[in-house]
């Protein structure tokens, strides 16, 4: 039978291995690819695409991937640009209203 301080070496062992493997991971990234389509009789009902990348941000923005950062649920600041656009759109059109309407336009 095992004492408690065999336990806790394996338990850091463990640990330790998950820890590189996940930094490893996150260094130099990973993806996951899979596809699922459901038929009938060989008529097609359903296809999916599953793409799974896994990285850290530094590695996601070196490879180019930074779409997070243009997410209004994700970023404050796409959230804050939405608004202005928002307001500059109903300003625009409130504007365009005024205005007589062009001449041979009716």
């Amino acid at each position: 039978m095992q004492n408690g301080h065999d336990r806790r070496v394996v338990s850091s062992i463990q640990t330790t291995n998950l820890a590189d493997i996940l930094e490893r991971v996150l260094d130099k990234g990973i993806v996951i690819a899979g596809d699922i389509t459901i038929s009938l009789a060989d008529i097609e009902l359903l296809s999916i695409k599953l793409r799974l990348l896994v990285a850290s941000v530094d590695k996601a923005q070196e490879m180019g991937i930074d779409w997070w950062q243009s997410d209004p649920a994700l970023s404050s600041r796409a959230r804050k640009l939405e608004e202005e656009n928002d307001l500059l759109k109903a300003r625009l059109e409130r504007l365009e209203a005024r205005l007589p309407a062009p001449l041979g336009s009716g």
